[in-house]
Parts: C-alpha cells; structure tokens; sequence
C-alpha cells in the first residue's frame, strides 16, 4: 500500500480529514516523488550489473555455495540464488515508489524463512546475499538517493535476521 493510500483509507476508517501531520507525510513524499522515480530507473537499467556484483561479492563470502554440494552448485541452481537476487532488487523498488515498507513486508517477507528453510537455503547466507545485493545497488546511485533506499534493504535484512 502506497504512502498516499494508506493515509487515505486510515482518514476514511475514521471518519476524518488527514491530520496535519499526515499531511506533512504526503507532502514529504511527494518532494521525493521524483527520486524515487528516478532510483527505481537506475536499479531497472542496472539490474544485470548488481546482480552480477552482488553474486561476485556473496561467493567470496561464502565459497562454499559455488563448491561442489553447495546450494548455487552449478549453472542451474547459481541461475535459481540469481533469479531471487533480480526478485530482491524489484522488491526494493516497490517500496521506493510507494514510499511505505509494507508492501516489502506483504509481498517479500511473510514467509519467507520457512519457505527458504524448507528448500535447504542457509537464512544466514540469504541475509548475506541482501547485503551484498545492496551494496552493488549502491555502487550505482549517489550518496543522496542511496539514504532513499538503505532502509528498505536494512527492513529485508532485519525480516529475514528475526
């Protein structure tokens, strides 16, 4: 759910126009309408290129995925860790635009750990793998739109540690 949707059906469930401090939110967002916009381009155009440096960056980490009996063992299942890598950075970008962490929550964390737990995937690695996916996107944008998207990594991260 969007920023502004959010403030909205709140407003409306309660009978009421948006307080002064929803308000300020909105207007808030949208000063940083066009960063978000712009930030969600950049990690789109780049998305081979992070990948590529995140998944240089994990396997040095973690050699022993890429090693034989590894989980990312082999073009096919190094093809499956990358695949969640490009899911990750989307998923980011849907939290930009909106500008709230929910829809990172409903759509990227319920369930995630069980479902990562059930095919063998270390939760340990996969926060890891965030980390890196995130600083390969920062590789890519300026110290100013970088304080836009850290928080949105740093909450996948933390849904993931917990």
């Amino acid at each position: 759910m969007s920023v502004v949707t959010k403030i909205i059906i709140n407003a409306d469930n309660e009978l009421r126009y948006p307080s002064i401090g929803e308000l300020e939110s909105l207007k808030n967002y949208f000063v940083t309408s066009e960063k978000r916009i712009i930030i969600a381009s950049i990690l789109r155009d780049k998305e081979k290129d992070i990948i590529k440096l995140a998944s240089k960056a994990i396997f040095k980490i973690h050699p022993e995925y890429i090693a034989p009996g590894g989980n990312a063992e082999g073009a096919r299942k190094r093809s499956l860790c990358l695949r969640d890598y490009g899911w990750y950075l989307r998923l980011v970008t849907y939290g930009i635009l909106s500008g709230d962490k929910d829809v990172v929550e409903q759509v990227g964390l319920v369930g995630v750990k069980e479902m990562y737990n059930s095919l063998g995937v270390p939760i340990l690695g996969m926060v890891d793998s965030i980390e890196c996916l995130k600083n390969a996107s920062l590789e890519f944008l300026s110290d100013d739109q970088s304080k836009l998207i850290i928080p949105y990594f740093d909450f996948i991260v933390q849904g993931m540690s917990i």
